[in-house]
């Protein structure tokens, strides 16, 4: 796939990328370029928001693109480059049905369009003549004098009386390497080859035939296969596997159920904290959970995988598909009771927020395991659905800033829950003006701190943490007034006011 003037495109895109980011934060410099990238695209008629994942992908990569600097944290700019990314790939096959296939595609195409567009320009003619077939019978001149040039140099500053032998072609060699190693920029040189390189990626695409072919031979909905000739072995093979399916469910049921009502008795009505730090707690939950739903997901995924799907007596079957995925979601809702115990006594994280946004996925995708088998779905429908779902998710939560949050529902609820002082301080420079304290306004929770958790969960007193912040203030504040108008951003820009005041 190729586009007029792609190669004069990619090369004003590399020098713009480099004037923008050389020795530059990131900043306003890239929702500038963006901004530009996609004007061009939609110039070119590159970008047509027809198709619903183009659509999905353009807004989710130019909403994260500003929150970049209005939030300007890591989580932020790792989705908006994840989101780019598989815009790339959603562009290169616009009727492309699933973001896991544009993820791949987008992969695909990193060095699919290098190669593409190496041909290109090498193939591209300059007076007449090829630049490939130049450089190529260039070769036999240039590299033996390349290889004298580099021998003259070594002898000259070996041996005086050579370099004395050379007289002024020795000396004006000699200054050429040395010029060309004190006055060529080469930050500035590899800076911008890799500007070059990704813009390559980002302007000179090329379809994946293989991939492109997958889409077209999948589906959401899954068919029956019927078999023209006789299948008594076939019929006895599926009365078989149902029988199998019915075993096996009805015993993961029993098991699970038994572990939910433990759950429900223990954790949803009779938890009391005795001092523990509740993480072995959670994360003993999360992962029975992960491990759960992927044995659900794999269970249903091979029972409900073909013609078991239309078998006359398989209602049986699908109820205890249907509890089993219940089960999980009951256990999914235990997890979240104990996060939300772990938040209640030891406040806000971000694996805590984490394990929020993990459980919303989890629910869904239980949902699309239910809808798979009551609409006999495909596999393809469970993988669509739920990347969907996950670059959404990432997307939304992008959009909050989180160190903000947890500064100030930490410091807030200081008289109810541990107040990590040492894990507040590491806290991105925008939420300073939050995690500036007096001493005063630290002593007045220190009784209630003390009394609930005593060493060792106090890991910095506050005389440590309050000269922490204050190096921190001075660090921020110079790195804040050196950075350029290109890497300004509003979050460092309003924590730096608001340090003043």
């Amino acid at each position: 796939m190729r586009y007029p003037n792609s190669l004069s495109a990619v090369f004003v895109s590399a020098l713009l990328l480099t004037l923008l980011f050389f020795r530059q934060g990131i900043g306003l410099n890239l929702l500038l370029f963006e901004c530009l990238l996609f004007t061009w695209l939609a110039f070119t008629k590159q970008l047509t928001l027809g198709k619903p994942l183009v659509l999905i992908t353009f807004l989710g990569t130019f909403t994260t693109g500003i929150f970049t600097v209005l939030i300007y944290s890591t989580f932020v700019f790792t989705v908006h480059y994840i989101s780019l990314f598989v815009f790339v790939g959603v562009l290169n096959f616009s009727s492309i049905k699933s973001l896991l296939n544009a993820f791949g595609m987008a992969s695909a195409t990193i060095f699919t369009s290098q190669i593409a567009f190496a041909k290109q320009f090498f193939g591209r003619k300059v007076g007449g003549i090829k630049v490939a077939n130049f450089l190529w019978k260039s070769r036999i001149f240039v590299i033996p004098i390349l290889i004298i040039g580099v021998f003259l140099t070594i002898y000259s500053f070996s041996n005086p009386i050579f370099s004395d032998y050379l007289g002024a072609f020795g000396e004006l060699l000699q200054n050429g390497i040395t010029f060309l190693f004190e006055n060529i920029n080469f930050p500035l040189f590899f800076t911008f080859l890799f500007c070059l390189f990704l813009s390559v990626f980002l302007l000179y695409r090329t379809a994946v035939p293989g991939i492109q072919n997958h889409e077209a031979t999948v589906h959401s909905t899954l068919y029956r296969n019927k078999m023209r000739k006789r299948r008594f072995f076939k019929l006895s093979a599926l009365k078989s596997e149902y029988k199998a399916g019915i075993f096996l469910l009805a015993i993961l049921n029993l098991l699970l159920l038994l572990l939910n009502c433990i759950d429900i008795y223990w954790v949803w009505f009779n938890f009391e904290w005795d001092g523990q730090t509740l993480k072995q707690f959670v994360h003993e939950g999360t992962y029975l959970l992960i491990i759960s739903i992927l044995i659900s997901i794999a269970v249903v995924l091979y029972f409900f995988r073909g013609n078991l799907n239309f078998y006359k007596n398989n209602k049986w079957l699908k109820y205890l598909a249907y509890v089993w995925v219940a089960q999980n979601a009951i256990l999914a809702i235990s997890v979240a009771i104990r996060n939300f115990w772990y938040i209640k006594h030891f406040a806000l994280a971000y694996k805590r927020i984490g394990v929020v946004l993990f459980l919303l996925l989890v629910l869904y995708g239980l949902f699309t395991v239910f809808r798979k088998i009551q609409k006999t779905k495909t596999a393809f429908y469970l993988f669509q659905k739920n990347t969907l779902a996950l670059y959404l998710i990432l997307i939304a939560s992008s959009l909050v800033n989180w160190d903000s949050v947890i500064a100030k529902y930490n410091f807030s609820n200081a008289d109810n829950s541990y107040l990590h002082l040492a894990y507040l301080s590491n806290l991105s420079d925008k939420t300073l003006p939050l995690l500036d304290k007096t001493k005063g306004e630290l002593l007045e929770t220190y009784a209630f701190q003390q009394a609930k958790f005593p060493y060792p969960y106090f890991t910095m007193n506050h005389d440590a943490y309050l000269e922490k912040i204050e190096k921190r203030k001075k660090a921020f504040q110079q790195k804040w007034e050196a950075k350029n108008i290109l890497a300004w951003n509003l979050a460092e820009y309003q924590a730096y006011h608001n340090l003043l005041e």
